[in-house]
Formats: structure tokens, C-alpha cells, sequence
């Protein structure tokens, strides 16, 4: 779908919290250079005491605190990855072809075992066995079958849930001091 099949929503400058026009100036730069939509995440994780970690970004952003008492677990972060990556891209895509949005919500299950890592062989990994999730959305008028078919196939490409759905090359060092 190149720009100009887009549908627009022109009375409209912002959309579902997003600039239109500059979501769409984002959406042919990618169009016309493909290496705009790379992304390199960086994040460190420090160990605080106890299985709570403090994680950051040399970006910026807000420091996040896992594994705590009081805290999101690590697998629990991935569930949310996937629910707040999916909302991104409804959102995006919603807006992109003109859609507003009145409630949007994602619904993510997951199934894990965390034997393995405390020596208690189970024969299984120690990762995610099963996820699955429900995307709930809510629009001011009715979606036509191709819109809904548009939005299906922009989850179908979350770059979380295709990261969950295939596997990832994972490097490890183990650097001792």
C-alpha cells in the first residue's frame, strides 16, 4: 500500500493521540528508504539485590524496576511488550487509514516454568510454552471487511508477536570479574 492508496482523515491534524501528517511523512520515508524503520534498542539491567533489576536505556526515558516484590517479572514484561507493541500497531495503522478509535485493548496470556533455572530439570525450557492474546477494539463507526482484514494483517506483523513467533538468533557472553 503506497501513500496515496492511504485513506486520510482530513479534518483532522491529530488522530487517536497521533499527528497525521506526520506519521504519513514518517510513512514515505520508509517508503523510500527502507533503513528509517531500523531500530537498535539498547538497554542495561542492574542488579538492585534480591531478584530485583533496575533497567535503563543510554537513550533516556524512564528507569524501570523488574523482579521485585513490588514489581513486573520479566516474563510478565514480555506479555506487556507484546499487548503495548499491538496497541502501537492498531493505533498507527487505525490512524494511518483514518480510523478513530474509542477503546483499544490487548489481553495477553502466557504459560511458563521456571524449574529450569533452579536446577529442577522439567525437559522443557524455562521460556514462554504458550502465548495467546486478545485484541479488543472499540471504533466510532463500523469497519468495512477490508479494514478489518488491514488491521489484522498489521498485528499479524507486530514486531514483538514476530518475535515471538519465530526464533531468535540470541548471542551471551559471560564476563567475569
Amino acid at each position: 500500500m503506497t501513500m496515496t492508496d492511504r485513506p486520510s482523515n482530513p479534518r483532522a491534524a491529530r488522530l487517536n493521540g497521533l499527528d497525521v501528517a506526520e506519521l504519513q511523512e514518517y510513512v514515505a520515508s520508509v517508503e523510500g528508504d527502507a533503513t528509517q524503520a531500523d531500530r537498535d534498542p539498547v538497554v542495561i539491567g542492574t542488579w538492585v539485590g534480591g531478584t530485583r533489576s533496575e533497567i535503563t536505556s543510554p537513550l533516556g526515558g524512564p528507569v524501570v524496576y523488574m523482579g521485585g516484590p513490588d514489581d513486573p517479572s520479566a516474563m510478565g514484561m514480555l506479555l506487556r511488550a507484546l499487548a503495548a507493541c499491538d496497541i502501537e500497531v492498531i493505533a498507527t495503522r487505525a490512524t494511518l487509514m483514518g480510523i478513530e478509535i474509542k477503546e483499544l485493548s490487548v489481553e495477553a496470556r502466557g504459560h511458563f516454568n521456571v524449574g529450569r533455572y533452579l536446577g529442577v530439570d522439567r525437559g522443557e525450557g524455562a521460556g514462554l510454552q504458550r502465548v495467546s492474546y486478545v485484541v479488543r477494539l472499540r471504533t466510532t463507526a463500523p469497519l468495512t471487511a477490508e479494514q478489518a482484514a488491514t488491521l489484522e494483517a498489521a498485528v499479524a506483523a507486530s514486531p514483538v508477536g514476530d518475535t515471538f513467533g519465530r526464533q531468535v538468533a540470541l548471542g551471551f557472553e559471560l564476563e567475569l570479574a
